[in-house]
């Protein structure tokens, strides 16, 4: 497998996994994990510009912000 393979696979996994109940520490944990994969991703992108890439970005673009919003009313 090329690295582009394991990491969409990556992010595939990240976009099925499940968010309720998480606590403060795994949101943010999970929310640096999603930046890292979009900008790992987004390397790829650069370089292809491949329709599906942009995709999987905005997957898990999505993700990351409901993430980030619940993060913001813990400490409103």
């Amino acid at each position: 497998m090329t690295t582009i393979e394991k990491t969409i696979k990556k992010a595939f996994d990240f976009e099925k996994r499940s968010m309720g109940k998480m606590s403060l520490s795994d949101r943010v944990s999970a929310s640096r994990e999603a930046k890292a994969i979009v900008l790992s991703i987004n390397e790829f992108y650069k370089k292809t510009k491949d329709p599906s890439l942009m995709n999987i970005m905005k997957l898990i673009t999505r993700k990351k912000q409901k993430i980030d919003e619940r993060l913001k009313f813990k400490y409103i």
